[in-house]
This record gives structure tokens, sequence and C-alpha cells, in this order.
């Protein structure tokens, strides 16, 4: 258990309590009774589907052990330099067996753990989820974590690797959840993230709560997880996010949470799926300029990035978080030419996008799909 310890870490970036009392159950069953058995079914193989049977125990008393409620602890991904260390102290706990290098491998896997805690870079990420929406703000030494939009695809829940990604920082809940609006592709994976991962607040866009925020409203209530609406900021962490808003429209799309977010004089603009009709009249009540980072409205719609809008702000870096091969053709040609004075990055192509950023500046990374 021990020699697989940082490949279950690196798969999972979790540890299970349950497992040390799982293997004790578990392996003297495997390794005295199964595998002496399969040997004799080589010889006697008419006693199969008495194999059969003792294999569903095993695998049903694992699977019921899993499920039990038990503390699971969060550890951050082992790097090649960690996997090292760890198997030195592994290897001299076996080969001398003295005590002290076991509190030593205890000790170093404790601060593996910590160790995300002293990191002051900030991170927005723009996670890969297909054609829909889903990003994330980390604040330096993690003291916020924010999630925008989930994602949604139908009988498939890309939450889940949303969910890695946070256990692999070492990240063990979620600050605030905020939905930029109702539609399935920006939070139909709602529901299945707070049952499978603690979040702590939610907030939602101004304007008629639709059936699919309707049905998480009540796994909120449930789960009693505050939740909130049509809010003007929100502080984290000695930072704030300041939501743009301007008027209630009879369209979902433009009813869609707008976030500005200033660090260090970076400036980064969370569209939503607002259109041109929300975009003008954020140009005339805010005043956005020179922005850095830009998560185009809409997947590249037409509906949105209007060339007097864009050209306002002037983007550095345009995001596009849309489908590989999607069914819309997003994002549009003409709304690609408007962005061309800008970088841009999109998800169907480079996969997701993780910026880091610090006093001294910041770093672009892409995970290819």
């Amino acid at each position: 258990m021990l020699f697989t310890l940082p490949v279950t870490i690196n798969l999972n970036y979790e540890i299970n309590l349950i497992v040390f009392i799982s293997n004790f159950i578990l392996i003297p069953y495997v390794s005295l009774f199964l595998f002496p058995f399969a040997l004799v079914l080589l010889f006697f193989p008419f006693l199969n589907n008495i194999f059969s049977f003792f294999c569903l125990i095993m695998e049903k008393t694992a699977y019921y052990l899993y499920l039990i409620d038990f503390t699971k602890i969060i550890i951050p991904k082992f790097n090649i330099v960690y996997i090292i260390i760890y198997y030195i102290f592994l290897i001299l706990f076996i080969y001398y067996f003295k005590k002290r290098y076991f509190i030593y491998l205890i000790i170093f896997i404790f601060f593996v753990k910590i160790i995300p805690f002293f990191n002051s870079n900030n991170i927005i990420t723009f996670f890969d989820v297909g054609q829909g929406d889903s990003s994330s703000i980390i604040t330096s030494f993690q003291k916020g974590v924010i999630l925008i939009d989930t994602g949604g695809i139908i009988n498939k829940n890309v939450s889940n690797n949303i969910i890695l990604y946070f256990k692999s920082k070492g990240i063990s809940k979620i600050n605030y959840l905020i939905l930029t609006h109702g539609d399935f592709d920006h939070m139909g994976d709602a529901q299945y993230l707070v049952n499978n991962f603690k979040v702590d607040k939610v907030i939602f866009n101004c304007g008629f709560y639709n059936d699919l925020e309707k049905d998480l409203i009540k796994v909120l209530i449930k789960k009693k997880i505050p939740y909130y609406s049509c809010i003007k900021e929100l502080n984290v962490d000695n930072y704030k996010l300041q939501f743009l808003n301007t008027r209630e429209y009879n369209k979902e799309n433009d009813n869609s949470n707008v976030i500005y977010f200033n660090y260090n004089n970076y400036k980064f603009l969370f569209m939503g799926d607002a259109g041109v009709e929300k975009e003008k009249d954020i140009l005339e009540k805010y005043n956005l300029k020179d922005i850095d980072f830009i998560k185009i409205g809409h997947h590249g719609s037409n509906t949105s990035s209007s060339e007097e809008f864009i050209n306002s702000i002037n983007p550095k870096y345009s995001l596009i978080s849309v489908g590989k091969n999607n069914r819309y053709g997003h994002p549009k040609d003409e709304v690609l030419d408007t962005l061309s004075s800008s970088k841009i990055y999109r998800t169907d192509i480079a996969g997701s996008i993780e910026i880091k950023l610090n006093k001294d500046g910041y770093m672009i990374r892409t995970c290819p799909p």
C-alpha cells in the first residue's frame, strides 16, 4: 500500500483513511484465499461459478467500504522530486525498519499537503468543458477559491475534472460558486458539484429562477448552503469582484453575471453569455479600458463581442470557451476578425488555460485536450 501511495495520490489526489481498515480485510482474503482458489481453478474449471461468487464478495465489500463516510485527506500532486524523496524514506524504513524513517515519511506527506498554502501566485483557470463555460480564481496562499460556472454536458459529469484539478492543488472546498446564468452549458453540473465537493456559498444572476436553478436551490437548502442573487460586488481575500449589473432583460443570456476582477492592475472580464445589448449598456455605465484578459461572451457567437465593445475595452488576450466541432459553428469568423488585434486562446484547440499571476508578472500555460 505504501509503495503504491504516490500512484494513488496522483490519480485521485486524496487518501481515504478507510483503506487502512479495508486492507486488513481484503489483502488476506485475496492472498490467502482467492489466489490459491484461482490456482485450483486451473485443474478444476467446473468450480468457476463458485470462484466468481467469492470474487463478487470481494468487489461488493470493497464498494461498500468505499461508501462509508470516513475521513478523506486531500493531498496535492506529487511531482517527480517528491516521488523520489518519498521512496528514499520508504526504502530506508523497509531496509532498516526503524521507526524514525516512518515518521520522516509521515512528516514529508504532511509537508506536501501544506506546501500549496505558501504559494503566492494567483491562479485563474479556464477549463476545457466542451461546449460550455467554467473558470476559477484561486487567490494567493489559497485564501479564496472561486468557481465561475460548472459547464454541463448531458449524461456526462464534466465537473469531475474540475474537482480533480482543485484536489491536485490541495484545495478541499470552493468558497464561492458563481453561476453566470441558468443555461445548462453553464450550470448543468452544479448539482453534481455540490453533491461531490464542499461549496460554501452559491451566487445566482439577476432575474427570475428557471427550472434548472430551482432544482439546484432545493439541493442547496437540503445541504444548508447559503445562496444569493443579483449582488453588486464580492470581496475575497482583499480582492474585489465587481458584478457589472445594468438592468433586467427578457433574455437569460443578457441577464448573465458579468464579472470584473482587477489584480495588481491586471484586468479580467468574464462575460458569461451576455449579448450585444448588454455590452452596450455596460459601456454606458462603466468605464472599462485596456482589459488584459477577457472571457469572450457566448462562446464566440456573433450575438456577442460587438466591434464597438471590443474596440472600446481593447483586450490583450481573448479567451473563448468552446467545444470542438460544435453544432453552432462557434466561434464565428466575424468574431475572430473582431478579436484579431488580441491574442486568442480557444479551449477546443488549447484545452484548459491556466494563468499564474504575481507582483512580478504572469505566465500562461495550456493543457491540450
